[in-house]
């Protein structure tokens, strides 16, 4: 089972037990927008995923990992790599932390710069991509931390509470 240690956290592989955490996840709604989630999901499916979760990459093309405090096994979020494409060497990253009580502690920085060097040293990709809402401030300034560097702005990408919104593409290439 894939484990990532940091300083304060830890990053895990999905378990059956986390059912009521992504259900949760998957089903706020006040963060749909950067899930570019459109419909609740069920449990039943949540827990259909949960059982394809032992996947490798190369055949799911996604690794979403539990974050987790050291001491704790709960997860008080989430980070994927997806889309990943082993021929260009390349997947996009997304995080979401799940309490508001989380966030802004240094946990969303340390989960990515452990995928970060995760995704370059043992999947020996060349790059990383986010997509990143432009008024999405917190995301904005984590990934930029790390080097990623916007290459491009899609206008009028995504239609959130009735207006549209821009959305930046970022990239880190490794050096």
């Amino acid at each position: 089972m894939l484990t990532l240690q940091g300083q304060h956290l830890f990053l895990r592989a999905l378990e059956p037990e986390d059912l009521a955490f992504v259900y949760a996840i998957e089903n706020d709604e006040t963060i749909w927008e950067v899930s570019h989630t459109q419909t609740p999901y069920s449990k039943f499916l949540i827990r259909q995923y949960l059982e394809n979760a032992y996947q490798d990459i190369y055949e799911a093309k996604q690794l979403r990992l539990a974050i987790c405090k050291k001491g704790n096994a709960e997860a008080i979020g989430l980070i994927d790599l997806f889309d990943f494409d082993p021929k260009n060497r390349r997947a996009g990253v997304g995080i979401i932390i799940q309490e508001e009580a989380n966030r802004k502690t240094g946990f969303g920085k340390e989960a990515l710069g452990l995928v970060i060097d995760y995704a370059f040293q043992q999947l020996q990709l060349h790059q990383l991509y986010a997509n990143i809402g432009t008024e999405n401030a917190a995301s904005l300034a984590l990934f930029t931390t790390f080097g990623f560097e916007k290459i491009g702005v899609k206008k009028d990408w995504n239609f959130i509470h009735n207006t549209f919104h821009d959305e930046a593409l970022f990239q880190l290439i490794k050096k």
